[in-house]
């Protein structure tokens, strides 16, 4: 039950968090500047894994975070461009991350690295929910390339 709690706290967080971005992006950026904003914000949100690994370390072998990182990074970084792209980045992270906390509850990590509690709901929360908003601006963020 306390599981459960914290859970759904903190995905109530993560809600507020994305409509906090959402609410402060949509309200100071130009479409353009919102999508390159997402894109580069995709960035270090992917890092943190690495952070995780370095702090908390894996439970067996170095690097298994890695290549999905440079992955969203990737992402991250070309949806700066192409809006399908930085949808996709934002949701496969947002099911990283959900992928994370489910395994480390059933004690099935392998060699991904551990998160703290609740981290992955959190962030799952926010990265589909922005994932979700990035899919509602695709035309536009994309008017917004071409009337430059």
């Amino acid at each position: 039950m306390a599981l459960a709690l914290i859970m759904l706290l903190y995905a109530v967080i993560g809600v507020l968090a994305a409509a906090g971005a959402i609410a402060l992006t949509s309200r100071h950026l130009s479409p353009r500047m919102e999508q390159l904003a997402y894109g580069v914000i995709l960035v270090p949100i992917a890092g943190y894994y690495l952070a995780f690994q370095a702090q908390l370390g894996p439970p067996a072998g170095e690097g298994s975070e890695l290549l999905p990182v440079l992955g969203f990074m990737a992402l991250g970084l070309a949806g700066t461009r192409v809006v399908p792209l930085l949808v996709l980045g934002y949701a496969g992270h947002g099911a990283w991350d959900f992928l994370h906390e489910v395994l480390m509850h059933q004690e099935r990590l392998g060699s991904l690295t551990a998160i703290p509690l609740a981290y992955g709901v959190f962030c799952a929360v926010f990265d589909f929910a922005v994932a979700g908003y990035g899919w509602t601006r695709r035309h536009a963020w994309a008017a917004g390339w071409r009337d430059r």
